[in-house]
């Protein structure tokens, strides 16, 4: 996302510790959806990540938690390699130097040592359940499905995608969505696999558990950083989610999975009832949720640069979006799948009777 060089959000970061806006250890903006943030140093060492939500965003994901440091802080000693929490009269996270582990790691594998702490990292998390997290929570208490209703949670993520996505905010993606064969109604087809789910005991989830989100240091360890999406839910969500948007190789996959379960097992062994069948369905949701993602997000970077298209542009979202399509065919239960030149002359055409829409950025 563009940010102006002189940044309301940067010259704030730099003036809360008395530096420079030019400032060469100030980083950033670092990468993210839902915030601008930057590495700031510390006086006594190290940096800290300043960050201030982006204004006028469209969520794809439910909120839980109403600040994600004060989660940190209530997490600091229960889950290793988390950012430290500091109060300089407002919270910020020790900025956690290193690199991230990527995305899109098909032709990869983990090493074992990180193989070895991202299993240490679903333990912990296994270990957390639904009153062992004191941090506020902002969902209503209606939108909190009983402890272990993995049926009501799973649904309550569709509603979502389908009332505050589809319905609200992506009214002016009706037509669009329509014309790639999503229409009203696509998800009908998931909340009758939600159904057959098999209760599992809620657990603290991070939510957001992609590659981009775990840093690994120098020496080698690996964190897991934005906890921003954290929730209680189904524990096999964050696998599905991890699976989903790692894109691992088939065999990888089936290696992150085993670890999962041993790690969750060891912990709770009423976690894992059930996930050899409800895996399936969990990441049939993401699939699908992606694509309503995907295409928003494509659509509002084509509008940020009107009144031009640009078409190298639009054939990379076009792909991205193609290939999002392929993948949740049939949690959408889509009759076909359209091709890329098909996708890229939905976008051309939507562009065309939207260029003069100011977007609002997506998160």
């Amino acid at each position: 996302m563009e940010v102006p060089l002189e940044s309301g959000v940067k010259r704030r970061a730099a003036d809360m510790f008395g530096l420079p806006l030019d400032h060469p250890a100030i980083e950033g903006p670092l990468k993210g959806h839902h915030h601008e943030a930057y590495a700031v140093p510390l006086p006594g060492g190290g940096r800290a990540k300043y960050r201030e939500p982006r204004e006028g965003l469209l969520w794809f994901d439910r909120r839980c938690f109403a600040l994600e440091e004060e989660l940190l802080r209530d997490l600091q000693g229960r889950v290793t390699r988390i950012p430290e929490v500091l109060d300089y009269g407002v919270l910020l996270q020790r900025f956690i130097e290193g690199r991230t582990l990527g995305v899109g790691v098909a032709s990869e594998t983990l090493s074992p040592k990180h193989r070895t702490q991202l299993g240490e990292l679903f333990g912990e998390l296994a270990s957390l359940g639904i009153d062992d997290v004191a941090a506020r929570r902002i969902c209503d208490d209606a939108d909190r499905p009983v402890d272990g209703d993995s049926h009501g949670f799973l649904t309550r993520l569709i509603n979502f995608t389908e009332q505050r996505v589809y319905q609200e905010h992506g009214v002016a993606y009706h037509g669009l969505l329509a014309e790639l064969g999503v229409r009203e109604g696509a998800l009908d087809g998931l909340k009758k696999s939600a159904e057959t789910l098999t209760g599992r005991t809620f657990t603290l989830l991070h939510g957001d558990l992609h590659g981009l989100n775990l840093i690994v240091d120098e020496q080698g360890d690996l964190w897991a950083v934005d906890w921003e999406l954290a929730m209680i839910g189904d524990p096999l969500y964050d696998l599905a989610t991890h699976l989903h948007l790692m894109r691992y190789s088939r065999k990888e996959a089936e290696r992150v999975t085993g670890l999962w379960r041993r790690a969750v097992e060891s912990r709770r062994p009423e976690c894992v009832k059930g996930w050899e069948v409800d895996l399936d369905v969990l990441r049939d949701y993401k699939r699908a949720q992606s694509v309503y993602t995907d295409v928003i997000r494509a659509a509002l970077a084509l509008s940020r640069r009107p009144p031009e298209l640009n078409l190298d542009q639009l054939q990379k979202v076009a792909g991205r979006v193609q290939q999002a399509l392929a993948a949740a065919r049939r949690p959408l239960g889509l009759q076909a799948v359209p091709t890329l030149r098909q996708v890229a002359a939905a976008y051309a055409t939507w562009f065309t009777s939207h260029s003069d829409t100011v977007a609002p950025s997506a998160s």
